[in-house]
């Protein structure tokens, strides 16, 4: 896992370096732009032709790493032009001392231009440059962007060139990763430690890649700090693989059920119970309503189809209990919700099952997570439970509204999972497992194909294989996200992400597998 730190974690480091090690801040500053500078050149150097830096400055430090930053195209051969929003009557301390430097340099030096700025129009001089750097504002701006701020934004985000943004893109709360208007940069180089709100929300989407810049201090003060919010490694879905004992029959290598499907959506449930398979299970059985059985064994491409009586409803009720709870007791895990409908018998039949097998795994979607609303979770032991709502599955849990979660996604899923000591899966862009114990694990695979029907039903299948397996429902659901997700990325060798389908994704699970055992292993 890679840790991720708060603003004010990371702003305490500043103070560390300064009373503890005694570095004095103009260093901080420089080593930070020769850091921002190896990490530009070592993304964007090839594609660079005629060497034309826009750099835009605030009045801060953000601002004084972007003066010291241009002396570093400077001595590298670039033109470099620099927009400041404050003059040496507003600037202090560090960012000062820096602006002064370049502002020296520049009466000797053709190749650099520096401009007070006075509009928009000021912003003209930038339409010729292959980079634009923002170093507007940092961690401590707060709030939601005024003017000038928000013509500045809108007027960058318009230009055709790489866009670098120095610690995080300006306007991007980076303790709630919100923002109205924000930058939208395609490296964002993060000063001294990896802030959490890059990788979430609006930091996901206007963060592009990232990249830790160094200030100088080494690692001895983060290592000491308490963290609850990391990135998913490679490493950790190998780590978290079940490891397959060659005595291992089908019946020892985990067994799944699940309860998915009706007359109304019956796809889904073929989605999932597929899915179980390619996880390493031994035994994947659908219990499906028997009146339309024949079109699961039709669909089915090895799982066995477990008919419930139903009485040509099509659907799930309590009366059918009766013909799975042995299967339940009998399987490792439970995979519940796909495609079961909302009928009223369906959801107390939901409800019935979760509270009789209390000790049982399961893995809990879509319309079974609906059966949970109107606080009814909360009458019902979630231990060892998994439960993978997307955003909108689990505001109308928590009977909130989807902007009220959305602006404490973290704080929301921590409680949840800790209150009720599950583990949630909450799906999006890029999907989040909070676990038990209070931790953020946020995933690092994963592109926009996969927002599409299917999609959450082959992981939910994927998920309870895993779950049948591992030796902690965490486990499984960091393997299972993250596997999924990067089956989905691998698709894109061969196919664009408009044209691949959840189908893909469930078939290329096994290359993914294999593309991680087969990277870990070669390098053990």
């Amino acid at each position: 896992m890679i840790a991720l730190y708060d603003s004010k974690q990371v702003r305490k480091a500043d103070e560390y370096a300064s009373n503890e090690l005694g570095i004095p801040g103009v260093i901080l500053m420089e080593n930070a732009a020769k850091s921002i500078f190896e990490s530009i050149m070592r993304n964007f150097g090839q594609e660079i032709t005629d060497k034309h830096v826009g750099i835009i400055c605030g009045k801060g430090n953000n601002g004084g790493d972007g003066f010291a930053l241009a002396r570093n195209f400077l001595l590298d051969g670039f033109n470099v032009i620099v927009i400041c929003l404050a003059n040496e009557k507003i600037l202090k301390g560090d960012a000062l001392l820096n602006y002064t430097i370049l502002k020296n340099i520049s009466k000797a030096n053709d190749n650099i231009l520096i401009i007070n700025y006075s509009g928009t129009r000021s912003l003209k001089v930038l339409e010729g440059c292959e980079i634009i750097i923002d170093a507007l504002l940092g961690t401590g701006a707060q709030g939601e962007l005024e003017e000038p701020y928000i013509s500045i934004i809108n007027y960058l985000n318009g230009l055709d060139a790489i866009k670098i943004a120095i610690d995080i893109p300006t306007g991007l709360n980076v303790d709630s990763g919100r923002g109205d208007l924000i930058f939208n940069s395609d490296l964002t180089v993060t000063l001294a430690e990896l802030k959490t709100g890059l990788f979430y929300g609006k930091g996901y989407a206007n963060s592009g890649k990232v990249e830790k810049g160094s200030i100088g201090i080494g690692e001895d003060y983060f290592a000491g700090l308490d963290v609850e919010n990391y990135l998913i490694e490679p490493e950790d879905a190998f780590n978290a693989l079940p490891v397959k004992d060659p005595a291992f029959h089908k019946y020892s290598a985990g067994k799944v059920l699940v309860i998915a499907g009706s007359g109304e959506y019956t796809g889904a449930a073929f989605l999932t119970a597929n899915a179980v398979m390619k996880s390493g299970a031994g035994a994947s059985v659908l219990a499906f309503p028997e009146s339309i059985k024949n079109i699961a064994l039709k669909a089915l491409q090895n799982p066995t189809v477990l008919a419930y009586s139903d009485d040509c409803d099509e659907f799930l009720s309590e009366k059918s209990i009766k013909d799975i709870k042995e299967k339940i007791e009998w399987a490792d895990a439970v995979a519940i919700g796909p495609g079961l409908g909302r009928n009223v018998e369906t959801l107390s039949a939901v409800l019935e099952i979760l509270k009789r097998y209390k000790n049982k795994r399961f893995v809990i979607d879509a319309d079974a997570l609906y059966a949970l609303g109107n606080d009814k979770y909360k009458s019902i032991n979630l231990v060892n439970k998994i439960l993978t709502p997307h955003h909108k599955e689990f505001a109308d849990l928590l009977n909130i509204s989807l902007d009220e979660l959305e602006a404490d996604i973290l704080g929301k899923g921590k409680n949840f999972a800790k209150g009720n000591n599950c583990t949630l899966v909450l799906k999006g862009a890029p999907t989040i497992i909070f676990t038990p114990y209070g931790e953020a694990l946020i995933n690092t695979t994963g592109n926009p194909g996969m927002a599409k029907f299917g999609s959450g039903d082959v992981l939910t299948g994927f998920m309870a294989g895993m779950a049948s397996q591992s030796c902690s429902v965490d486990e499984a659901a960091i393997t299972s996200v993250y596997i999924h997700s990067l089956a989905a990325d691998l698709l894109i060798a061969k196919k664009t992400i408009y044209g691949f389908t959840s189908t893909d994704i469930l078939e290329n699970i096994p290359y993914a597998l294999k593309f991680i055992c087969d990277t870990f292993t070669a390098n053990s």
